[in-house]
């Protein structure tokens, strides 16, 4: 349940247009619904900003189907992420209003009509970078942004990226996903004073180490304002991004 659902009920009852026992028992179910191979943290939203969303990597058929049994009843946003094709077709099946972003390994349901925020940029160093990325612009549209993309744009060429500069300064949060040893991550850290969230992909030869070489490097930037999250966690740099670009629209 989201800040506004929860309004929204609060005003039903002090209009008298729900009784004691309906608020106690939507109340009870906030913290979290035991689904017995799964707890979904229904509370989520309130506390954090983000509702809780399915992992769906290692989640057996039977799991995916009790969840889904939940997802179909409820009204706030609820995503699935990392979804194989096979886990994609059962979630369709189960909650046939559901939407699949193939291209980020996403399904989503109630998915918000509401006006959405401009501020977030998504960059990436290569193509191979694109899925890790698509997932994090994906993960932030859904919550509620636009997302503008630039992708392809990396160190090796790096006069591509310089088209885009007059876009990267005007962004509130920037998310760059790049592999090989993710030294574009610097480049645009050092031509904005947005906060830049660094995603190092496992996109790389050898020596990458599949994606450890990358990250450490990220991670030893020498520009201010860059953070960096786990490998291939495009999710991750979505929400962070997402959250940044609430808090500025909320000042305004």
């Amino acid at each position: 349940m989201s800040e506004t659902e929860l309004i929204k009920l609060l005003q039903l009852y002090k209009n008298d247009q729900i009784t004691d026992s309906e608020i106690l028992k939507t109340i009870s179910q906030l913290p979290f619904k035991d689904l017995g191979c799964a707890k979904l943290d229904t509370h989520r939203g309130i506390r954090c900003g983000v509702e809780e969303v399915i992992f769906c990597p290692g989640k057996t058929p039977e799991h995916l189907k009790a969840i889904c049994k939940v997802a179909a009843t409820r009204t706030e946003l609820c995503i699935f992420t990392r979804v194989s094709d096979k886990q994609a077709q059962l979630i369709l099946e189960e909650i046939p209003k559901a939407h699949y972003y193939h291209d980020g390994s996403i399904i989503a349901v109630n998915i918000s009509e509401e006006p959405k925020f401009d501020g977030i940029v998504v960059v990436t160093g290569g193509t191979s970078d694109i899925p890790v990325a698509e997932e994090a612009a994906i993960t932030a549209e859904l919550m509620g942004n636009n997302v503008e993309r630039i992708y392809d744009v990396g160190a090796a060429g790096i006069h591509r990226l310089f088209p885009h500069i007059e876009t990267l300064q005007k962004a509130n949060a920037i998310v760059v996903v790049a592999g090989m040893e993710g030294a574009l991550v610097t480049v645009v850290g050092g031509l904005v004073s947005a906060p830049v969230i660094a995603v190092p992909t496992s996109v790389g030869y050898g020596a990458n180490l599949s994606g450890l070489t990358t990250m450490l490097s990220m991670l030893n930037s020498c520009v201010p304002g860059v953070s960096v999250v786990n490998i291939d966690n495009g999710f991750g740099g979505g929400v962070s991004a997402h959250l940044i670009n609430r808090k500025v629209h909320a000042k305004k």
